[in-house]
């Protein structure tokens, strides 16, 4: 039977109706103490059809936050308002993951605290970053010392563990786009020579250990991973093809047997080899995102799983604008167009006030 966007699908403890997922979204209501509030939680709510909310990146602890706005895993308020988000969703019978992601090096003192960024390696990225103060230039992080590991390793841990407890179903570990884990990955940011560094292999080697002890803390069934090898972006280049793949093929390898719930990759070319090479290896469901320079069609979408390239479609800027993007894609109904202007600013205008198509089918 040929599988397609409405049928259901297995993740971990879950139990998706349709193959949809609602791609973490960076959207910054949550204020300067990181609270996600009553908005935060209609936001959510009103995208619970969709068959998985990722929930956007949120920060494990103080260093990793990475946006002025951005809710955080770390205080009781914080974790109160997000019992408040997963509530809304689970009374309207959707499904929630929390992404964990530690920034690294692409936050600032300006925007965490005064904290200095960290990193695999004292490396800062050539440009400028937007903080409260205006745009500066990135900072120069500190590398991370190897008896440092264990302990970054934990605050994962933690923040997983506390993501559960407010409710989530499980956590989507933040391993693309630039972000910490990610930074590992990269030979542009990862200049290190000791165990953690060095060869594709040894780069891969702090990511499997979080997602393995992560796994080990709320059950491997409850955690997925999302990478985005070659995207090079916030100077973690990747451009060697055949050591990229040594990478995350020894990345792969290492964390299929654990039985995680999925694998999402971010790649512009969901038919390569670099891709498929990754899902074959990896064995369990991979969800995939086809980047941010085209937005997602309901035609792409479908044609993911009609062609077999993965097994449920992240997606992005329909969902900002769509609540309901499901039935409205189900039944062809016209789409409400997003408003890139308020992607990132305060309120409800482009956030909660988009609305559901009248007079859909039931």
């Amino acid at each position: 039977m040929q599988t397609d966007l409405f049928s259901p699908l297995t993740l971990g403890t879950l139990e998706l109706p349709n193959r949809l997922v609602m791609a973490p979204l960076t959207r910054v209501r949550s204020g300067a103490e990181g609270i996600p509030g009553p908005l935060v939680a209609e936001h959510y709510r009103q995208r619970a059809s969709l068959g998985l909310i990722v929930s956007e990146g949120t920060y494990p602890s103080p260093e990793g936050q990475g946006f002025s706005g951005q809710p955080g895993l770390v205080t009781p308020e914080q974790l109160a308002g997000w019992r408040e988000v997963t509530d809304a969703v689970h009374a309207e019978g959707g499904r929630i993951f929390a992404q964990v992601m530690h920034a690294g090096r692409v936050s600032h003192p300006e925007i965490n605290g005064g904290l200095q960024t960290v990193a695999p390696s004292a490396v800062a990225i050539d440009g400028v970053i937007r903080t409260p103060a205006g745009k500066l230039p990135h900072a120069q992080p500190r590398e991370l010392g190897e008896l440092e590991l264990d302990g970054m390793r934990d605050i994962f841990v933690r923040a997983s563990v506390a993501a559960v407890q407010a409710g989530f179903d499980g956590v989507e570990l933040h391993g693309a786009n630039g972000y910490l884990l990610h930074e590992f990955m990269s030979p542009a940011s990862n200049l290190r020579t000791d165990g953690y560094g060095g060869s594709p292999q040894a780069r891969a080697r702090f990511v499997v250990e979080v997602v393995t002890a992560v796994a080990a803390a709320i059950g491997a069934d409850r955690v997925g991973l999302r990478i985005s090898p070659e995207h090079n972006i916030q100077d973690a280049w990747e451009k060697d093809a055949e050591e990229t793949l040594a990478a995350y093929g020894a990345l792969v390898d290492e964390i299929a047997p654990l039985g995680l719930a999925y694998l999402s990759i971010l790649h512009n070319d969901p038919a390569g080899e670099l891709v498929q090479e990754l899902r074959r290896r990896f064995g369990s469901p991979v969800l995939l995102n086809t980047g941010f320079a085209v937005v997602t069609t309901r035609e792409e979408a479908a044609g993911l799983l009609e062609q077999d390239l993965c097994d449920a479609v992240a997606v992005g800027r329909p969902a900002i604008a769509n609540p309901d993007l499901a039935l409205r894609w189900k039944h062809n109904l016209p789409l409400n167009e997003p408003d890139p202007s308020t992607f990132y600013s305060d309120g409800a205008e482009g956030y909660t006030d988009y609305p559901e198509y009248a007079g859909a089918p039931a």
